[in-house]
Order: C-alpha cells, then sequence, then structure tokens
C-alpha cells in the first residue's frame, strides 16, 4: 500500500525554514510564530522518520535527509503551479511582484507599458508596501528590495547602487551657504541623510531641523511643488530630473550604503514569466545606469 504523502501545510514549512535556514525567517514569510513552524518541522520529521535539519546555536543546517529532500519539494510545487495552469486554461504567465511605493511609482510604473510591450503574454500583479517587508510575502515570485545587504541566506542579487543628493523645484533659489536654513525633507531611518551627505563633503553643518516622512514620495512632492529641499537617489530621481520637475542644485553626489536587490522567489525562479520579467528588469536598470553616465560625462 502506498504511503500518504504528508501535509502540504507542513512541506511549505521546510520550504521556507530551509530557504532561511531559520525557523524565525521562515515564520516571517509564511506569517506563522515561531513555535507554530518548529513544531510543523518536528512533525513532518516525525512522518519521515528522520531529522531534517541540525538545530546549531545560531542557525539551521540541513542534514544529509534534509538535502536530498529539499530540491524533490521545490520541484513538487514548481509541478503544480505548472498543472494548476494547464487546468485552469490560462495561457498567461502570472508574475507576483512586491516592491516598495517610490520605487514603484517613479521607476517602474513608468516603464510597465515597455515590458508589457516585449512580453503580452506576462500577467504582473504587483504590490506595494511602504517600507519592504522583512521577508519575501508569501505567494511573492520577485522582490525588488531597497535596503542594505540582506542576509547571506537570502538569495539576493545587487541590482543597482545609487548615488544622493539634495534636489529642489527648477526655480528654487538655494546656496551652498544657505542650505541650512531652507526647509528640508528626507525619508526616515535610512543611513544615508542629510549628516552624512554633509560629512562626505566636509560641509559644515549646524545640525538643522529636518522634517521626516515614511516615503520618498512624499518628500519628492514637497521638492516638487517648491516647498524645499529633499535627499533623493539617482533611482527615484533620473526621470524627474531628466522631465524638468526637479533639479540637483549642488554637484556634489555621495554613494548610498542601501541600494536596490533582485530576490527570486525559489518555487518562482524558472518559471518563463518570471525569468522573463528579471531579465528585462536587469536590462532596463543596465540602459538606465548607461544613459545616466553619458548624461554626466
Amino acid at each position: 500500500m502506498q504511503a500518504p504523502l504528508p501535509p502540504l501545510g507542513w512541506l511549505r514549512t521546510f520550504e521556507a525554514a530551509a530557504r532561511n535556514l531559520s525557523f524565525t525567517g521562515a515564520a516571517r514569510d509564511l506569517n506563522m510564530t515561531q513555535s507554530a513552524v518548529s513544531q510543523q518541522i518536528k512533525s513532518l520529521e516525525a512522518y519521515l522518520g528522520r531529522p531534517l535539519f541540525h538545530r546549531r546555536p545560531r542557525a539551521l543546517e540541513l542534514t544529509e535527509s534534509g538535502l536530498t529532500y529539499l530540491p524533490v519539494v521545490r520541484d513538487a510545487f514548481r509541478t503544480l503551479v505548472r498543472g494548476t495552469r494547464a487546468i485552469t486554461g490560462s495561457d498567461q504567465d502570472v508574475v507576483q511582484v512586491q516592491s516598495n511605493l517610490t520605487f514603484s511609482v517613479h521607476w517602474l510604473a513608468p516603464r510597465l507599458a515597455r515590458f508589457r510591450a516585449a512580453h503580452p503574454d506576462v500577467q504582473l500583479n504587483l504590490s506595494t508596501e511602504l517600507w519592504e517587508p522583512p521577508g519575501m510575502t508569501e505567494g511573492v515570485d520577485v522582490e525588488i528590495r531597497f535596503s542594505l545587504r540582506p542576509a547571506d541566506s537570502i538569495r539576493a542579487e545587487l541590482l543597482r547602487s545609487d548615488h544622493y543628493y539634495p534636489v529642489c523645484a527648477p526655480d528654487y533659489p538655494v546656496t551652498l551657504s544657505d542650505l541650512a536654513m531652507q526647509p528640508l525633507y528626507d525619508c526616515s531611518n535610512l543611513l544615508c541623510n542629510w549628516s552624512a551627505w554633509a560629512e562626505d563633503q566636509n560641509l559644515p553643518w549646524p545640525d538643522p531641523q529636518v522634517t521626516y516622512a515614511n516615503t520618498f514620495t512624499l518628500t519628492l512632492s514637497v521638492a516638487r511643488a517648491g516647498g524645499g529641499l529633499a535627499l533623493a537617489h539617482d533611482t527615484i530621481a533620473s526621470d524627474l530630473i531628466r522631465s524638468g520637475h526637479l533639479v540637483a542644485p549642488f554637484g556634489h553626489r555621495a554613494q548610498m550604503q542601501e541600494a536596490y536587490y533582485l530576490i527570486l522567489s525559489p518555487q518562482a525562479e524558472h518559471s518563463p514569466g518570471t525569468v522573463a520579467f528579471a531579465s528585462w528588469l536587469r536590462a532596463e536598470m543596465a540602459a538606465d545606469q548607461g544613459a545616466l553616465r553619458e548624461r554626466r560625462g
């Protein structure tokens, strides 16, 4: 008699724990408690009759059985996705994309028509956050993350490392000598801030008042309306500068510590739609950086 399969939920939990090498990371990705993740892994191990993880003091490590079982589980999920699409008769490859609000509005949205023209058979579903969640949301295929370098346990590809600088409306009157007396705006919780930009060029900085928001979309809107100066970086500001809605009044540009990273879900990284979107994203980023270098000489 053929043995029944373990519950699908246990297998999803195992894949998430193996991907993060952490029960905490799996709990975050699956919106579960750590104790629930731990219990499901124990149940799966009891069902299989062998351990899947070595519990180390600071991290998990897959056992030989876990290393053998992981690709089987991942292939099974991919087969389920393909089979479901075949049954539903969908001709389109659906890709779930997650990114922060500012990137989605100022970089991705203006370019989506080009992606659709190149890949009419791929449907994108977009989800946005003010700030990136700690981990990839369940069901997401592609994440564009703006952060410090992710942990080594996350397979993240560096997409773009930017420079940052002040921006304002084209007719806004400002000089370096009176900059600290102007209304200043910035996005909160970033290492690349007004003080760091001033320090990078040895500019005297009397620690002026700065108004903080939780998204660049708001601070750039204030600057565009002539309400003061905001810090911005190439990815989100280049189109606005090229169109004449904003200007960068000073020449100094400082290297950001945060950067943009591409993260693909293991369950979807080989699907045609995900591959197409990731390739298009890399090409668009490379073209943008090449054009930016040409404009700056």
